[in-house]
């Protein structure tokens, strides 16, 4: 069992950034901040830079909502920045604020979506479900129908 969960297979703070670290071989580095802002949790190449990368994560949110505040909606939930070594992203929750470093090629939707994921399952929603590879074999037949109920979003229309 992964040191990431718990008994139940629970995403646990600690555990957080080091899953979208697995989730994505983009992500060089990642953060979790709880609500006043202090380090949850790291991940990745830059955990020994935790620290410097968790307060910049905190200051792009401050700049973000000094930015939009006389804006007539509410604040932004997801932030991505593109530079010229590569993207960061970062989610937040009223509880939780999730950041990445990624290399330049990384897809922001699926960046995104994956961080707006992990903080849903980190309030309690479902967990992700992780497709299985080839390699690690599968418990049941290789048929179209067990490869759909591998997939990572219901069908829509459901």
């Amino acid at each position: 069992m992964s040191i990431l969960t718990t008994m139940a297979d629970t995403l646990t703070p600690e555990g957080a950034a080091d899953s979208l670290c697995e989730l994505s071989g983009d992500v060089r580095a990642a953060v979790l901040l709880d609500a006043a802002g202090s380090l949850a949790g790291a991940g990745g190449d830059g955990s020994e830079d935790a620290r410097a990368l968790g307060e910049l994560a905190r200051q792009l949110f401050e700049e973000v909502d000094r930015a939009t505040r006389d804006w007539d909606t509410e604040p932004p939930e997801q932030v991505e920045v593109q530079v010229a070594g590569g993207a960061v992203f970062a989610s937040r929750t009223p509880r939780w604020t999730l950041a990445a470093v990624a290399k330049r090629g990384a897809l922001s939707s699926l960046m995104l979506y994956d961080l707006k994921a992990l903080l849903g399952e980190l309030e309690g929603g479902p967990p992700i479900r992780r497709s299985r590879s080839v390699d690690e074999g599968t418990p049941g037949p290789a048929t179209e129908e067990f490869a759909a109920e591998e997939l990572p979003m219901p069908e829509l229309g459901e």
